[in-house]
């Protein structure tokens, strides 16, 4: 069956979170998969490996505690985030494979706009060059001991969830949004990395096409 994807449009992360809790507990073999698409009001949001320490100055955006994987990131308006609710069992792959398969449905979504997504390894999420973002060439040279992300700037964050063979939370992509709230963290839990958006890099993207190819993608490449 085709993953559908269904437009939430903006909604309260906390509210979102626990829905994607309650799909998740209730739903049986039989139940369809789902695809959810929305973006949310601003809010710090911490994963269970997360450090206060990495939290410097919220100020009056709150921080979630969650239990997805990762460290604390940033939503707000003007990111698209995506939370695909798989049977990993009946799609017929693992977790490992399946954090590369939503890396690469962001990775086809930003060539749809003419940008070229690069992976880190060890770093979930989809870096782009900051100074090329559409070049197709690896950095030049080794990157130096220590910082992984030179020259790079983070564009998606993925944190994922699974329980019973099933999945929730997701991915999020920065399309155009105020990126300061960034600098009030240690972005996935890396002090001083950059993080961007399609409109920073020059890619005048609206939010429902960029809602719409990344829920495209996602559907071509979860498939089972």
């Amino acid at each position: 069956m085709a993953l559908a994807p269904t437009l939430l449009g903006r909604v309260d992360y906390a509210a979102t979170y626990a829905a994607m809790q309650e799909f998740t507990a209730a739903r049986t073999p039989d139940d369809a998969d789902a695809l959810w698409i929305c973006e949310h009001d601003p809010v710090f949001t911490q994963g269970i490996a997360g450090r206060a320490g990495h939290v410097l100055a919220p100020g009056d955006i709150p921080v979630i505690a969650t239990n997805r994987g990762g460290q604390v990131t940033y939503h707000g308006p003007g990111q698209v985030v995506a939370y695909p609710l798989l049977d990993l069992r009946r799609a017929g792959y693992f977790v490992k494979e399946y954090v590369y398969r939503i890396e690469e449905a962001v990775v086809r979504t930003l060539a749809h706009f003419g940008v070229t997504g690069h992976r880190v390894a060890g770093a979930p999420g989809i870096y782009v060059r900051r100074d090329d973002p559409f070049s197709h060439a690896a950095l030049a040279g080794p990157q130096p001991a220590g910082d992984p992300f030179r020259g790079l700037g983070k564009i998606a964050a993925l944190g994922i969830k699974v329980s019973r063979h099933c999945t929730y939370h997701g991915v999020a992509l920065n399309v155009a949004m105020d990126l300061e709230p960034f600098s009030r963290i240690d972005p996935c839990g890396y002090a001083g990395l950059a993080t961007v958006d399609l409109s920073t890099i020059g890619v005048p993207a609206p939010w429902d096409d960029a809602a719409a190819v990344l829920a495209a993608k996602l559907g071509i490449y979860l498939a089972p």
